[in-house]
């Protein structure tokens, strides 16, 4: 059986990784979380593999674990996620993104695993202001980072390539774009227009959406689509190449929400709240996933109303 490691797997991508890999009985899944409350998401497979309370901001812990699982395949999934909340923390979003990553390359180069796999997972954010001219986004398109966030993506990605030209370490990285679906926080826009509206069909709360920019356009994928691809690139991935993975079609948000409101039998009033602005945004991130698709066949399989309505219908039953 192959041996894998997913760090933060109790977040969003990560249990839905879990549960994708479990379908296949050939591995024997291991995975780091840091906050107890993050557990609910792995409620139906917490029994089914081997959870490590870990914080990865401890090298020493990191290698000792490393060298205990020795892992076949590293998913790092693990990091402080948001774009919106670095710019109030910078500082802890570098620190935990950049440190954590290293603990984990270090231990597998110090530990001479040298047939490990690792992938890193980027984010698209790393391209941030990108000219008309460049859309859509390649590998080869040039770097304007708008978020502390996508800095520390930006160090994750390079650290990567850099472990891979120094050392050898066999890493895949990956650059996703806007990944959505159930389960995923409400700091995030999708979500955050889903549970809202979840608590206005309950009555909880006055039926007016605040919202911040809706002018600007992202690539969404399914989040069950997104680790299927996770899964083909750290398996078919080149060691020290970069994927973009994305659906290819750019959604503006306020059309986002325009679905989500039709979903609902309730009458909802938009109102623009400045606090909710960045203090940039990016007017248009959309994928060109050509050098992925070409090397395993992977494409996004469900469809943007199914995921509209599964991440509706998750905050329905948990509100």
């Amino acid at each position: 059986m192959k041996k894998v490691l997913i760090t933060g797997a109790s977040g969003f991508a990560g249990s839905f990784l879990i549960e994708h890999l479990l379908l296949n009985k050939s591995f024997q899944i291991s995975g780091t979380f840091l906050l107890e409350k993050s557990l609910k998401n792995l409620i139906h497979v917490k029994n089914k593999i081997n959870l490590i309370h870990l914080d990865l901001i401890d090298a020493e812990k990191v290698r000792t674990m490393i060298e205990k699982l020795r892992p076949d395949f590293i998913f790092h999934l693990a990091a402080h996620p948001s774009p919106m909340a670095s710019f109030e923390n910078p500082g802890e979003t570098m620190m935990n993104n950049i440190k954590a990553q290293i603990n984990i390359l270090e231990a597998v180069k110090t530990l001479e695993f040298w047939k490990s796999r690792i992938l890193v997972v980027s984010s698209a954010e790393i391209y941030g202001l990108v000219s008309p001219d460049d859309l859509p986004i390649d590998e080869k398109t040039e770097l304007k980072p708008t978020s502390p966030y996508s800095v520390s993506k930006i160090t994750q990605d390079f650290l990567g390539l850099q472990y891979y030209l120094a050392h050898k370490l066999k890493i895949v990285r990956v650059r996703p774009f806007n990944h959505i679906g159930p389960k995923q926080s409400p700091s995030f826009v999708v979500s955050a227009f889903a549970k809202k509206i979840a608590e206005i069909e309950k009555n909880n709360s006055e039926p007016v959406m605040s919202v911040g920019n809706l002018e600007s356009m992202r690539d969404f994928t399914d989040v069950r689509d997104m680790i299927r691809a996770y899964v083909l690139a750290i398996e078919k991935g080149e060691a020290g190449d970069v994927y973009n993975i994305g659906s290819g079609q750019a959604y503006k948000i306020s059309d986002i929400l325009d679905q989500l409101i039709s979903l609902s039998s309730k009458k909802i009033r938009v109102n623009v709240d400045e606090k909710l602005l960045r203090p940039i945004d990016i007017p248009e991130l959309r994928c060109d996933a050509g050098k992925f698709q070409k090397l395993t066949g992977w494409k996004p399989e469900i469809p943007l109303e199914k995921t509209l309505e599964d991440t509706l219908d998750y905050w329905r039953n948990i509100t």
